[in-house]
């Protein structure tokens, strides 16, 4: 067992790339084990028909899935994933959607089944550090927020000889984190994209995410992650997930490279467990501080 073991729990496919994609391949490559926990497959969206030829020989309603689970299989391999743990649940879609009421819809699962199974990984993985999302689920996804709710919940159990007691033997992680977006850069996109012609309250693929309202949410964050020499390892393992780009190197994908820097060198994230001192702690390291004890 290594002796450094993060675990990230997240809803979907393609969240641990577009997210976190630097830090995990940063720690992979320092030898750490790296678990990513993914709730869905990701059923739900819109892709070109061309990349579902190959499941056509599976019931329609799984085929997305497929595709999207194979994605992120190129995604694990390409960051140096340790393991890959699916719970087994739907994709919810946006909120307001039809698919919000699939009866394997992630926001619809029990929530005490859904901490027993993340208890369970957790004593079995032993990490002394989790990441999820934050409150409002990043960009406010209820499958972001339930997974929020839910590794907030599994963080507390899993050390309690009382809860779970069938989920294996007690272990309690020392840290949680949440991934942060930065508010000061997506202000300044809330004001770039309109001069090229992008509307902030609609951008995505499916247009469905709206800048402007993430704004409102400010986490502060108290860790932040040089992880420039790991950005070409986060962009090859995004270009896995097919379905989910929209074709191109984006706007900011052409801007010069002290530029791409400043966007991209840092992943920002905010300690919640134990509480920071300080309203802005100024960590390096998710494993800073921490007592490397099985």
């Amino acid at each position: 067992m290594a002796q450094r073991r993060l675990m990230l729990v997240f809803p979907h496919p393609d969240d641990e790339s577009f997210g976190p994609g630097g830090t995990i391949a940063k720690y992979a490559r320092e030898g750490a084990a790296v678990h990513y926990v993914c709730a869905t497959r990701g059923e739900v969206g819109t892709v070109d028909a061309a990349l579902l030829k190959p499941y056509e020989h599976l019931p329609e309603d799984q085929r997305l899935g497929a595709l999207r689970g194979q994605e992120l299989r190129c995604a694990a391999d390409v960051l140096g994933l340790t393991g890959l743990h699916y719970l087994g649940y739907r994709d919810s879609g946006m909120a307001g959607s039809p698919d919000n009421q699939h009866s394997r819809a992630f926001i619809n699962a029990d929530p005490a089944e859904v901490v027993g199974q993340l208890v369970k990984l957790i004593r079995s993985i032993r990490p002394q550090v989790i990441v999820t999302f934050d409150p409002f689920g990043g960009y406010g996804h209820p499958d972001h927020i339930f997974i929020h709710h839910r590794t907030h919940e599994a963080f507390a159990a899993a050390g309690d000889a009382r809860r779970y007691p069938e989920a294996g033997e007690p272990y309690q992680p020392q840290k949680l984190y949440w991934t942060i977006f930065p508010r000061g850069l997506l202000k300044f996109f809330v004001r770039v994209l309109p001069l090229f012609g992008r509307d902030p309250s609609k951008f995505g693929r499916n247009g469905d995410i709206n800048l402007r309202e993430i704004t409102a949410h400010d986490y502060a964050p108290t860790t932040r992650i040089d992880v420039w020499p790991y950005y070409g390892i986060k962009q090859q393992a995004s270009q896995c997930h097919t379905s989910q780009l929209s074709g191109g190197p984006g706007m900011f994908g052409r801007w010069p490279r002290f530029v791409q820097r400043r966007l991209n060198g840092y992943e920002l994230f905010r300690r919640v467990e134990p509480a920071p001192d300080e309203e802005r702690l100024k960590e390096r390291d998710l494993f800073e501080g921490l007592q490397m004890v099985d």
